[in-house]
C-alpha cells in the first residue's frame, strides 16, 4: 500500500520466513483452490481485531495479524483455526533490520512508526507450527485487518481508502512469505457498530511490476451449524 497510507499492514512472520522451508512438505493444490473457512477460526479473529480497532489512534496503527491453521484436500484449504502471537516489530533485530532497509527505503516513511506493521515472534511462529503438527494440521498462511484508516487516521493519509484488496505493501510481504493463503479482513465502524469484509490471495510469483496483482482465491465462510444441510 501506498506508503502513508495504512495503518495496519502485516509484515512477514520472524522469519523465518526462514521457518517457510519447514512447510515445504505443505501438501500442493491448484493454483485457484477454494477457501473453506470455519465460522469459529473468523469470529476468534473478528473478536481480536474488534479490540485492537478500538485501540487505534491516527498515533497508533495498531494491526491485528494471526496465522491460519487447516488441511489441504484436493482443490479446496479449509481453514480452521486461527493462532495468534506476539509482534516483534520493534525488538527482533532482523525486523529492526528489514524495515530499516527494505520496508522504509521502499513504501515510505510512514513504516518508521513502530505500531505500523507486523513481525510475528520466530518463537511463537515455531510455537503454532508445532501445535499444528500436534492436530495434525497444517500451517497455511495468515490473515490481517486493514481498518477504515480514512476515518480514524491522520488528515494527511485520508485520501486513501483501504479494503479487503492487498496493498502494495501486502503484495510485497505474500510474495516474501510465499504462504499458499493470504486473507485479508477489512473491518469498519458505523454508527456504533462493526461491519467487515474478506477476501483471499494467493502470493505474487515475482514482484516485476509495481502494478502486479496478487490472484484472489475463492473464499467461502462456513454457515451457522443451525443451518446444516
Amino acid at each position: 500500500m501506498p506508503a502513508a497510507t495504512n495503518s495496519s499492514e502485516s509484515a512477514r512472520p520472524d522469519a523465518s520466513c526462514a521457518t517457510l522451508e519447514g512447510f515445504a512438505a505443505l501438501p500442493s493444490a491448484p493454483a485457484r483452490p477454494t477457501v473453506l473457512m470455519d465460522d469459529q477460526a473468523l469470529a476468534d479473529f473478528l473478536e481480536a481485531a474488534a479490540a485492537a480497532y478500538r485501540l487505534v489512534t491516527a498515533e497508533t496503527p495498531l494491526p491485528c495479524f494471526a496465522l491460519l491453521l487447516g488441511s489441504v484436500e484436493a482443490a479446496t484449504y479449509h481453514v480452521r483455526r486461527v493462532a495468534f502471537g506476539r509482534n516483534a516489530r520493534i525488538s527482533d533485530p532482523a525486523a529492526r533490520s528489514e524495515f530499516r532497509e527494505t520496508i522504509v527505503p521502499e513504501f515510505g516513511s510512514a513504516y518508521e512508526n513502530e505500531h505500523r506493521g507486523w513481525w510475528m515472534d520466530s518463537r511463537d511462529v515455531l510455537r503454532v507450527s508445532r501445535e499444528a503438527d500436534s492436530l495434525s494440521l497444517d500451517l497455511l498462511g495468515s490473515i490481517h485487518m486493514h481498518p477504515d484508516w480514512h476515518r480514524l487516521g491522520p488528515p494527511s493519509e485520508r485520501g486513501y481508502v483501504l479494503s479487503e484488496r492487498p496493498t502494495p505493501m501486502d503484495r510485497h510481504l505474500f510474495a516474501r512469505t510465499e504462504w499458499p493463503l493470504n486473507v485479508i479482513c477489512y473491518l469498519e465502524r458505523r454508527g456504533g457498530v462493526f461491519y467487515h469484509a474478506l477476501a483471499a490471495w494467493a502470493p505474487l510469483t515475482e514482484l516485476s511490476s509495481e502494478r502486479a496483482e496478487c490472484s484472489e482465491i475463492d473464499l467461502r465462510i462456513r454457515t451457522s451449524s443451525l443451518l446444516e444441510a
